[in-house]
């Protein structure tokens, strides 16, 4: 029994930082993993890392095919649409289900959206990604329902943060703006309002998103 538990967990973070990377954009469409390689740097042998690869796959993060192997997926429109329905509904309940917003989180928030606004300014999109995504998350995270922040983690596989903030990087500066008057409400605690906020912002970035 302990070997196979061992095995899990190192498929898991594996699995785990595999997929930060990519909502990250650290590895863009099309880029290809090699088993080998991923062995080597993890320090692991190729079997957890094909069990996780197998598990991005089903996720919707890679794509495996025969005789050209394991690929980053290319943004679908069609998916990336309905995931950004979906935020909107997911969120928009999360903030209604948040306040009051401890003082700890209200930090965290606060600390997310300077550097949301630092990386607009820089056109940095990277790293406004990764603060557009612990900004979202920790709402999420605060309306205390696990299966809502199930959801939304599966989802930002098909969301495809990175590549939607390359389409806006023109409108970065405008975009962070937007989380100033959420978080506003959410200090106040205002989560219907902070909700439709939120709402009404994924679904002014889902008439946005290529087509």
């Amino acid at each position: 029994m302990p070997q196979p538990l061992l095995r899990r967990c190192m498929r898991d973070q594996i699995r785990d930082r595999l997929l930060e990377r990519i909502l990250e954009g650290t590895y863009a469409p099309g880029h290809r993993f090699v088993e080998l390689d991923l062995a080597a740097e993890f320090q692991v042998s190729q079997s957890p890392v094909r069990e996780a690869l197998r598990e991005l796959e089903v996720m919707g993060a890679v794509d495996s095919l025969r005789y050209k192997g394991t690929r980053v997926r290319s943004p679908n429109p069609v998916e990336m649409a309905e995931a950004y329905a979906l935020r909107a509904i997911l969120e928009q309940r999360s903030a209604e289900l948040a306040v009051p917003c401890p003082p700890a989180v209200l930090d965290s928030l606060r600390a997310d959206l300077a550097a949301l606004h630092e990386a607009a300014r820089d056109r940095d999109v990277a790293r406004y990604s990764r603060h557009a995504f612990n900004f979202h998350r920790s709402i999420v995270v605060q309306s205390g329902n696990h299966l809502f922040l199930e959801i939304w983690e599966n989802v930002q596989t098909r969301a495809r943060l990175p590549f939607v903030a390359q389409h806006l990087s023109a409108e970065l500066a405008s975009c962070a703006a937007d989380h100033d008057p959420i978080l506003a409400a959410l200090e106040k605690g205002e989560g219907a309002s902070a909700g439709r906020l939120l709402r009404t912002f994924m679904e002014s970035l889902l008439a946005k998103l290529p087509r």
